[in-house]
């Protein structure tokens, strides 16, 4: 999220920063390490058994705006995804006789060979945890490992962590604009980038705030609580109430079996002298889809109202069925509306179930939950929150799964360090370049527990302290550096991967969702907020800008 000190209003500045000399052997700007994709040609075959013994660090973090802020929802899914990229290995001998197949003739044997002994037992991993609240420019992660290793791991990270950091991140924005209390529904299967996207979509929606998700197979896997509705197909099979077969239910406290398609009709015509309806009116097939739904979860019904008329047919049905299973003990769940000006349906609607509970005497009928769906976008909550409506449960399936106002999140990961020398991608637009070096991140918080900047530091400073002047340059701003003085200080990064193995209990999936949802609730409102969130700050220490400004000269 774009947040930041506000111009003029900001901490005070200090003085400019001078350079320090450094010595060759500290300055390297970013090297051709060879080529990483064997598909993409050959040129570094010869020197892999040397190259392959350097050392490098990875930086992988966002640099472009995220979902038009400057704030991702970010960390890598280390219980399920990473962990299998960073260390399963596959077929190997039939993965090297298929690379023996597309590679040039003339690639040396040798190369192979060491491809058969590459793992990640010497990778070393340290990361936000998942679901942290990351900003641009700050590392979601950090890699350490062979040079060659580290650079085949990229595309797998990147795909990784990208796609979940973006689908937690879009979810974030609705849960912020419905509120605490509304109920958020996945629906995206149907409309998400095949199976898989589709399995991530809801995993990574209930991460940023979703409640539920109509994806059955994400339950399964992930424990995510499942929910769905009628289909309007159900509904349109049916034609009369004969076609209800069983036609009994047994009341819930037990007794003798009751025809609940005749008790649904003689409530129906009570309902329908209650709001004015001609009871020829409600259509008979929709009535016998509820009947039968009924019959089968009677405990669990629920009415998708809007297949014919909502007020003329849908409402009156379900409010029908509704008291008939009242009378026999059970209690409706819910409504869904589908279709149409679903602020205003949702009001007259509620009319209706009050109108209903206070007539017949049913306490609880007036509160009956109301969801809708319907390409809901972010505008759409918007709209319903600030006109008043009654909607408790919202279902999003497009905009939620596909991202559409930033379909990529526009991940890097950048080469930082080799054998103990700081590298330097330099470009003239300084927010694609990296910040150089193996670096501790910490966030700072103001006096009302609200974090206020991020701060880079190289690995071999000290770490801030509470109360302590700090002289920041913060990135973005140039020429003047700054002075701050943090209540709290929060180092961000841990280390899971130690060569190769697991070094950090790994949380369960709702830890990692409270953990989004505490960290988005710490920011300050005007950082958290969508709409024109002031700028964040990220800045780098003294030491790490004085690296950084020779390194930029290097490389001109």
């Amino acid at each position: 999220m774009e947040t930041s000190l506000r111009e003029g209003q900001g901490l005070p500045s200090g003085r400019s920063m001078g350079h320090r000399d450094l010595s060759d052997r500290e300055l390297s700007p970013q090297r051709d390490v060879g080529n990483t994709d064997p598909l993409e040609g050959s040129d570094g075959e010869r020197d892999i058994p040397q190259r392959e013994q350097e050392t490098p660090w990875w930086h992988l973090g966002f640099l472009q705006r995220s979902l038009g802020t400057r704030r991702t929802l970010g960390g890598v899914p280390w219980r399920d995804d990473a962990l299998q990229g960073t260390g399963t290995r596959a077929d190997v001998p039939a993965d090297i006789a298929y690379l023996r197949s597309v590679l040039p003739s003339t690639t040396e044997d040798a190369f192979f060979d060491y491809l058969c002994t590459v793992d990640a037992s010497e990778v070393t991993v340290t990361s936000v945890p998942e679901g942290s609240v990351v900003f641009s420019r700050v590392p979601l992660l950090q890699v350490k490992g062979p040079l060659l290793v580290v650079q085949l791991l990229e595309t797998t990270l990147l795909c990784l962590v990208s796609y979940a950091s973006l689908v937690a991140t879009n979810a974030a924005r609705f849960r912020l604009l419905a509120g605490p209390e509304m109920k958020l529904m996945e629906l995206g299967l149907r409309r998400a980038q095949g199976p898989d996207g589709g399995l991530s979509a809801s995993k990574y929606s209930y991460i940023g705030g979703f409640d539920c998700t109509s994806n059955i197979l994400a339950g399964k896997l992930y424990g995510i609580p499942v929910r769905g509705t009628v289909a309007h197909s159900f509904i349109m099979s049916f034609r009369s109430l004969e076609e209800v077969q069983p036609r009994v239910l047994t009341p819930l406290a037990g007794g003798e079996p009751m025809d609940l398609p005749s008790l649904a009709e003689s409530w129906l015509q009570r309902v329908c002298e209650l709001l004015g309806t001609p009871s020829d009116k409600p259509n008979r097939g929709e009535l016998a889809a509820f009947v039968s739904y009924a019959i089968a979860f009677p405990q669990d019904f629920q009415g998708l109202l809007d297949t014919y008329c909502v007020m003329r047919s849908g409402l009156p049905n379900f409010c029908a069925v509704a008291l008939a299973l009242h009378q026999l003990g059970y209690r409706a769940i819910g409504v869904r509306l589908d279709s149409g000006d679903l602020i205003q349906q949702s009001k007259e609607t509620r009319g209706v179930l009050r109108a209903c509970g206070a007539h017949f005497q049913v306490p609880w009928f007036g509160s009956i939950p109301i969801a809708v769906s319907n390409d809901i976008s972010e505008r759409s909550l918007e709209d319903f929150v600030r006109e008043g409506s009654e909607i408790d449960m919202v279902g999003v399936g497009t905009n939620l799964v596909t991202c559409p106002l930033q379909p990529s999140l526009g991940c890097v990961y950048k080469l930082v360090e080799v054998n103990g020398s700081p590298c330097l991608k330099f470009t003239e637009e300084e927010e694609k370049m990296t910040i150089p070096g193996i670096k501790a991140i910490y966030r700072l918080y103001d006096d009302a527990g609200h974090p206020f900047m991020d701060l880079m530091a190289l690995e071999d400073e000290p770490s801030p302290s509470v109360g302590q002047e700090l002289v920041v340059h913060v990135l973005g701003r140039k020429g003047e550096a700054t002075k701050v003085w943090p209540n709290a200080v929060e180092p961000l990064h841990r280390m899971y991967l130690r060569d190769g193995q697991v070094c950090e209990e790994l949380p369960s999936l709702q830890e990692v969702r409270g953990h989004a949802q505490a960290s988005l609730n710490l920011l300050s409102p005007v950082h958290r907020q969508l709409r024109n969130p002031q700028p964040y700050p990220v800045a780098v220490t003294e030491k790490l800008y004085l690296l950084l400004a020779e390194l930029q000269r290097a490389s001109q």
